[in-house]
């Protein structure tokens, strides 16, 4: 990175930054609290707006908003007459899943291998230490020279919409000239990333019932309609034999003409397995940014140790349905429930239940805030042009955002790049992005200001 003074400060607070991002990931933020206590996500919440208040934030607050958990907001006031820009992150994160799989403890930062391992370090704890880095290096070269909100969400993994809800109610509290969504990531290590476009998301809970109770298999299977088996039919009707995603009414040909994303780096990038296919058709970013996308995330059913020989008389499955910019997504999980309705066999009793939801979102890259980034992230990123990508993921905040603010430009950066399999075991940040993202930030404001 050239020298600049900017750059110099933010690499010489990097040790502090790995120590503040190690307490951070120490709180055990799951914003589930069937799983986790909350009082880890009150604390994660509270260091937060210690941290906020150390930098010179005033009006720090704790939002309590609708979903039973807690927003930190703070503001930095800037010179008289200056633009507002919103700074966001979250700090709630998903579950390390199984514990016993991570090399290092998921809730204990670790370095190995020059990066820096543990849950939330890239998604999305890592970019609020970013939003500290790049306000402090902007203070010790002269100043902050823009109004700045920071807004730091503590239920985005869980998509229950309590932030969302809260700016619907309190629509000046987030106004700003430009947003910056601090939880996206580059294409690859090194080659800076603004994500123009989000995939929204549905989540539907479905369940199968068929029998009064369970039935021995010896005694009642061939006749008794097993509901599990139900349930798996119904499951594979949301795939075509190419696996694409096909739920009625719902179009699967959309395309992309922005970054393209080959085949062999996809394999790399999601450690596919030799000798086994991808699925769907298109381009591997037709499938990722353009169009629908199924998983389903589980299934309840007894497992294998300890299992009897029975047919089962109910089973229950939990779907995500991520849907492209120009679908509405309440119009997705009407199909998607619709089509589970229609596909299940054997005029078994099926019950649908959207438990969460979010609009896809695409942002309008011709912005001036646009080309204040390009230009921070040139500067950043030596030798390396800005690119435009698309997210598979959701943001569900980012359309009410553009709905609440139509003249806010909005853009989306963060230290979420392939090799830190955020939501995955073994989830990590490298400290060079965090490093060289954090410059960017800092110019870009400083870029912005003065546009």
């Amino acid at each position: 990175m050239s020298s600049n003074p900017v750059a110099e400060t933010v690499a010489s607070l990097l040790p502090r930054a790995k120590a503040e991002l190690a307490e951070l990931v120490a709180f055990k933020s799951v914003a589930d609290f069937t799983q986790f206590p909350k009082s880890e996500s009150e604390a994660a919440a509270n260091w937060i707006a210690d941290a906020l208040r150390a930098e010179g934030f005033v009006d720090v607050a704790l939002l309590d908003t609708p979903d039973g958990t807690q927003s930190v907001y703070g503001h930095l006031p800037g010179p008289a007459g200056a633009k507002t820009v919103l700074l966001y992150a979250h700090y709630d994160v998903q579950p390390p899943l199984d514990e016993a799989g991570w090399t290092s403890p998921p809730f204990e930062l670790t370095e190995r291998d020059g990066r820096w391992y543990g849950r939330g370090a890239a998604d999305c704890k890592g970019g609020v230490i970013m939003h500290l880095l790049a306000l402090r290096a902007l203070k010790a070269d002269g100043g902050v020279p823009v109004n700045v909100k920071v807004i730091v969400e503590g239920s985005e993994e869980q998509g229950t919409g309590g932030l969302e809800r809260y700016a619907e109610q309190h629509p000046e509290l987030l106004e700003a000239d430009t947003i910056v969504i601090g939880d996206a990531g580059n294409f690859r290590v090194g080659l800076p990333t603004v994500t123009t476009t989000l995939r929204g998301m549905t989540l539907v809970r479905v369940r199968i019932d068929t029998l009064a109770g369970n039935l021995h298999s010896g005694q009642f299977g061939g006749a008794a309609p097993d509901a599990l088996a139900a349930l798996i039919r119904v499951l594979d009707s949301l795939r075509a034999e190419n696996g694409s995603t096909t739920v009625d009414g719902l179009d699967g040909t959309g395309t992309w003409d922005g970054l393209e994303y080959t085949e062999e780096q996809f394999r790399a990038d999601a450690k596919v397995l030799d000798g086994v296919g991808l699925i769907g058709d298109g381009s591997v970013a037709d499938r990722l940014w353009a169009r629908p996308a199924v998983t389903v995330l589980g299934i309840d059913c007894p497992p294998v140790v300890g299992a009897t020989p029975s047919v089962h008389a109910n089973a229950r499955a939990l779907v995500s349905l991520r849907v492209p910019p120009g679908v509405d997504a309440a119009e997705a999980t009407k199909l998607l429930q619709a089509h589970l309705q229609a596909h299940t066999p054997w005029g078994a009793r099926v019950t649908t239940e959207q438990i969460g939801q979010g609009q896809a979102f695409r942002a309008d890259a011709t912005s001036p805030a646009y080309q204040a980034m390009a230009d921070a992230m040139a500067v950043a990123y030596p030798g390396e042009t800005m690119q435009y990508a698309g997210e598979g993921g959701s943001i569900p905040l980012c359309n009410t955002l553009a709905g609440l603010y139509p003249q806010a430009e909005i853009l989306l950066i963060g230290l979420s790049e392939p090799e830190a399999q955020i939501h995955a075991l073994n989830e990590s940040v490298h400290p060079q992005e965090l490093e060289r993202l954090s410059v960017a930030e800092a110019l870009f404001l400083r870029n912005y200001a003065a546009g």
